[in-house]
């Protein structure tokens, strides 16, 4: 069960960190603030690393093409995942964009059946159903224009989803690729390794692309150290948690998030939450309570 204090705690690291990265982004960008949660947040995994090294004396695994392969294919697809997130808080409010990207859970279950085999049982499906229910509720609202204005922030949000499901299906299968070793070594690995490689890429890529962005992140080191920390804190508590069970359990646990994030919404941003906002909710907090009774 220590997934699931692992989970809760990622889920509540995250929506601290992307409260500090949707404010980020008015002054650095997309791009910019996606690359905060990269470049910042390698040391720390480091950190864990060394931490993790220290306390167990439990080697650190070499990295076999397997992994490589999965690991590389969960940081591409998170750098994606992360920027269009990011696009979608601008586009419309912090509780909504990430309401629409909690359409993960549906496609982390899929893609981790045809890529690793990690199968559900009908009562947890049904609990990723109902919990993604929910977050249509809070996401959807009656007399919503979906033009182009609005339909825009929707699908950055969904496709998003799509990558962040790729992501957490390729991490899964880069821990489990790194073989016999400890479930917590495995998990800080991963995370050192694909925090660089996110780190190099997209720094490489801002250097000759967007280099202002890249030095406003630098001077505003303060708020860029705070949200990479938290991000990779968060990473390897959902790295912990996918060490221990599959991908799609750990993500539809996840979907507190979205409660952590009305809370956000409230209390940061000054949003108010609607009844219907609050039925989705109760929905999400069912689905949750339904996993959970699975077990």
């Amino acid at each position: 069960m220590l997934w699931i204090a692992a989970t809760l705690i990622a889920a509540a690291a995250q929506t601290a960190r992307n409260a500090m990265q949707s404010s980020l982004t008015a002054t650095l960008g997309t791009a910019g603030a996606t690359q905060v949660r990269f470049l910042y947040g390698f040391p720390f995994s480091l950190l864990f690393l060394a931490i993790v090294f220290m306390a167990t004396g439990v080697s650190v695994p070499a990295p076999r093409p397997a992994f490589l392969l999965y690991t590389i294919m969960g940081a591409l697809a998170q750098i994606g995942a992360t920027a269009l997130m990011l696009a979608a808080m601008q586009a419309r409010s912090f509780s909504v964009a990430i309401a629409f990207t909690k359409t993960e859970p549906v496609q982390v279950a899929v893609f981790g059946l045809l890529l690793l085999g990690d199968a559900l049982t009908w009562l947890r499906a049904l609990a990723i159903v109902v919990a993604t229910l929910g977050v249509f509720l809070i996401a959807v609202k009656p007399g919503d224009q979906w033009d182009r204005q609005n339909l825009k922030p929707a699908l950055y949000g969904i496709v998003s989803g799509s990558l962040f499901a790729l992501a957490a299906v390729g991490f899964r299968g880069g821990i489990l690729a790194l073989g016999e070793a400890p479930w917590f070594m495995r998990a800080t690995t991963t995370l050192v390794w694909s925090l660089g490689l996110q780190a190099l890429l997209l720094g490489a890529w801002m250097t000759l692309f967007d280099r202002g962005a890249l030095m406003g992140s630098f001077r505003q080191w303060r708020s860029s150290l705070f949200a990479g920390g938290m991000g990779s804190f968060a990473s390897q508590c959902w790295f912990v948690g996918m060490s221990l069970t599959s991908a799609a359990n750990v993500r539809t646990l996840g979907l507190v998030e979205v409660v952590f994030a009305q809370v956000v919404s409230r209390r940061v941003f000054r949003q108010q939450v609607s009844a219907r906002e609050l039925a989705g909710l109760i929905l999400v907090v069912a689905g949750v309570l339904m996993l959970l009774a699975g077990l």
